[in-house]
């Protein structure tokens, strides 16, 4: 199996402008072939969108056209153009009319480096560029999380302003002592979120809870201040066609920095909240995962707010990142139809209101349970391919863990503050900010009223 892990560069000048050349490269190459397509659709022939093909184009057009890019970080864009282009009209053969092709030009793509066209030494790498180039040698931020022989490939990216490489190394799956390993006859049922990005209900009536309360509030937050760093530098934006002074070039820099970290806070926040899963599904004995595919809901037009907490959701990355942890740890993976799991009473199989909270109440048999864990339960009993139907036997969670995912992210500690907040009292808030707890560790919240009955009655 392979797996991937995002490692930072640390360059000279120098490097970091041939780093960015190279990025470059590749982002000429993606717009030569958009070029060519582009003719060839004016005249009528058939776009060029094979691998084969495009590697022959590139060959005919003879070495040194993409400056101090070699062949093989070339053909590692028209790879990524072709995978792209064949994904869009698989998707539009299917049904999916808003798959586009690619026809838009990049000013960086990234570059794919293949096993023996690139050298590894501990924290160093070198890069291969073009025939008659200086060798391009980097440093790694950090060690790899992978032993040198098991490495494949390496991917050069720019995120948020900054250069990291994609290792990706071929890791094999975790063998177990005898007795130990997951049973694939015990199956668990995920069911996907935005409060619990993932809610897993046990054969044996043990379920887990991952709590995303802390993810939805750095959205939340990154949101709030984008909109703000916005206004507050509104009036000295330059106009279209008018250059940028260095004021503003340094605020969109440093806009780009911001962005990046909050990409990756949540993607770190994402892989705690697989983890978590996986290893408790471990513990469990859990051999096969039934997953719910919420993804049904992506086409639909729900308004401009909700739009943007299904965009915030990323449900493609969470099925994605459990996934490939649980392929890892030797538990399969299937997708099933999750319609009507979270709306459904477990019991008496009849249609119940949504709910404003996550407790599911039914009118009918007088149910109630955690609405997440009751639809976990009801996935975990359906077919992979089959309908939406749900058998009678639903074994609900009796024993809840919960967990909180994104412990990292900024006020996700005890304190539950965000440092981003302003510190003094707001209007409209519950008051004043209250002291640090004393080392005794006994409260300083204001004791609870309690009715006097030693005093007379009128007297206050």
């Amino acid at each position: 199996m392979h797996r991937t892990a995002r490692v930072a560069l640390r360059l000279t000048p120098s490097q970091r402008r041939r780093c960015f050349g190279l990025l470059r490269s590749g982002g000429d190459v993606w717009a030569c072939v958009l070029e060519i397509n582009a003719w060839r659709r004016r005249r009528g022939d058939v776009p060029l969108t094979g691998y084969q093909e495009l590697c022959r184009e590139l060959a005919a057009s003879g070495p040194g056209t993409f400056a101090g890019l070699d062949t093989t970080g070339a053909r590692s864009v028209l790879r990524r153009f072709s995978d792209a282009w064949f994904a869009a009209a698989k998707r539009r053969k299917d049904g999916d009319l808003s798959a586009g092709f690619p026809r838009r030009r990049r000013g960086l793509v990234p570059v794919r480096w293949y096993h023996g066209t690139f050298t590894l030494d501990g924290r160093r790498v070198r890069i291969s560029t073009a025939r008659g180039t200086t060798p391009l040698w980097v440093r790694l931020a950090r060690d790899l999380p992978y032993p040198l022989e098991q490495v494949r490939s390496i991917t050069l990216l720019c995120e948020g302003g900054r250069l990291f490489l994609d290792v990706t190394a071929e890791v094999s799956v975790v063998v177990y002592p005898a007795g130990e390993e997951p049973d694939p006859g015990r199956v668990a049922g995920v069911d996907l979120g935005i409060i619990h990005p993932y809610a897993v209900a046990g054969p044996d009536g043990d379920g887990l809870l991952v709590s995303g309360r802390a993810i939805r509030a750095e959205h939340r937050m990154h949101l709030t201040d984008t909109k703000a760093r916005r206004r507050a530098v509104a009036r000295r934006a330059p106009k279209p066609g008018q250059k940028g002074s260095r004021r503003w070039r340094q605020y969109r820099r440093r806009a780009r920095l911001v962005e990046g970290r909050h990409r990756r806070r949540v993607r770190q926040a994402q892989h705690e909240a697989a983890r978590t899963v996986v290893s408790w599904a471990i513990r469990q004995r859990v051999g096969v995962l039934h997953v719910g595919d919420p993804r049904g809901v992506l086409n639909i037009a729900a308004g401009r707010r909700h739009n943007l907490r299904l965009r915030q959701w990323q449900i493609g990355r969470l099925l994605q990142v459990l996934t490939d942890k649980a392929t890892l740890a030797g538990i399969t993976v299937w997708l099933v139809n999750e319609r009507g799991t979270s709306s459904t009473c477990p019991t008496c199989h009849q249609r119940v209101p949504k709910p404003r909270g996550r407790t599911l109440s039914c009118p009918h048999c007088q149910f109630s349970g955690h609405r997440d864990l009751v639809a976990a339960a009801s996935i975990a009993t359906r077919t992979p391919g089959g309908g939406p139907t749900t058998p009678a036997a639903v074994v609900l969670p009796l024993v809840v863990t919960h967990r909180r995912a994104g412990r990292h992210l900024p006020g996700a500690g005890q304190s539950r503050r965000d440092p981003r907040r302003p510190q003094q009292a707001a209007r409209g808030s519950v008051g004043p900010r209250r002291p640090a707890p004393p080392p005794g560790g006994e409260s300083l919240a204001h004791p609870a009223r309690i009715h006097n009955t030693h005093r007379k009655p009128g007297e206050r």
